[in-house]
């Protein structure tokens, strides 16, 4: 009897171990996993609706849920959120949060490669759409070129690595996007004031979407293709 009380106790003290454990030990950082995971299905919910506003709010809700020292796991949310930003009407934040992802991770051979790539490739884009907006805003040449500029040495750098590991179809849809800030910068005024604003692909905030790509021969009024091929903005120009 004593033994078998004795056994009763032992497994009780290791349960109570284990939910001090869970709620003030290591299980910690587990809780706030699940946090994060449940964040991030929100925000693919939110996606998948078109609600893009609810997702930029539910990955920031994932970043701040995030356990402290998972830098890799933090790069990847914050450079999902700067996407849904770009959908939401949040071009501004967007451009300012993926400047600041990409330099950082630029910076830090510890990097993933692959998100590197993504970021700036949407930064890229964020230069694109930040450009049209600046032109038809009737800023000068030497305020709009810079962005265009950046997002064409970004493009083309995109288009080197893709080759150099033989993603023959990555290195091709930068080469097109290449081709679409070229002729974003040459367009004249009065052609790019003919056009539609471009709207944001749907696809883009997965990194399953594909620019549209450039149209052959002269632009066509309206034909968002022919002057940029790069993803649209959404119809109010934000």
């Amino acid at each position: 009897m004593a033994l078998r009380v004795l056994l009763l106790t032992g497994w009780l003290l290791l349960g109570v171990g284990a939910a001090v454990a869970h709620w003030f030990g290591p299980g910690v950082d587990g809780r706030k996993l699940d946090r994060v995971a449940l964040h991030v299905a929100s925000a693919e919910q939110a996606l998948a609706a078109e609600d893009y506003a609810t997702a930029v709010e539910a990955f920031d809700q994932a970043l701040k849920a995030l356990p402290d020292g998972r830098a890799a796991e933090a790069r990847k949310l914050r450079l999902e959120k700067a996407k849904a930003q770009m959908l939401a009407q949040q071009l501004t934040e967007a451009h300012g949060d993926l400047r600041t992802l990409v330099d950082e991770m630029a910076a830090d051979p510890a990097a993933d490669p692959k998100v590197l790539a993504e970021a700036r490739s949407a930064q890229a884009n964020s230069q694109y759409y930040t450009t049209w907006l600046m032109r038809l805003e009737g800023l000068s040449r030497d305020e709009w070129e810079p962005e265009i500029e950046a997002a064409r040495q970004s493009y083309r750098l995109l288009a080197e690595q893709a080759d150099k590991r033989g993603d023959g179809a990555a290195a091709a849809k930068h080469r097109e996007d290449l081709e679409s800030a070229v002729r974003l910068a040459r367009m004249e005024l009065s052609e790019l004031q003919g056009l539609n604003l471009p709207k944001q692909c749907k696809g883009c905030c997965s990194c399953k979407g594909r620019k549209p790509s450039v149209a052959k021969g002269p632009p066509k009024k309206n034909d968002v293709r022919s002057a940029g091929g790069a993803p649209p903005l959404d119809d109010s120009g934000h």
